[in-house]
């Protein structure tokens, strides 16, 4: 299920196999963001057809700024949970 914190795969833009964090999701279309390209005070929209869910979820304390995200990321990313 595609919910805030669900950590997500783009499967198409510029920004194409990269992270990215939900942030919200509005029917078929979820706001993103990933701490650097996109912080969490500017997320990008997106439609659901172009992102494949991981399965990994962040905490709150993970979304609660733009340092944390890249951090939470890299290491839920790398595998080391």
């Amino acid at each position: 299920m595609l919910e805030r914190g669900s950590v997500v795969l783009s499967l198409a833009g510029r920004d194409k196999g990269r992270p990215l964090v939900i942030m919200e999701s509005i029917g078929k279309e979820v706001s993103v963001c990933d701490g650097k390209e996109r912080p969490i005070d500017r997320p990008k929209k997106k439609n659901i057809r172009h992102v494949m869910n991981t399965g990994v979820q962040l905490s709150a304390e993970e979304l609660s700024s733009d340092r944390a995200l890249r951090r939470a990321l890299r290491r839920k990313i790398n595998g080391n949970t």
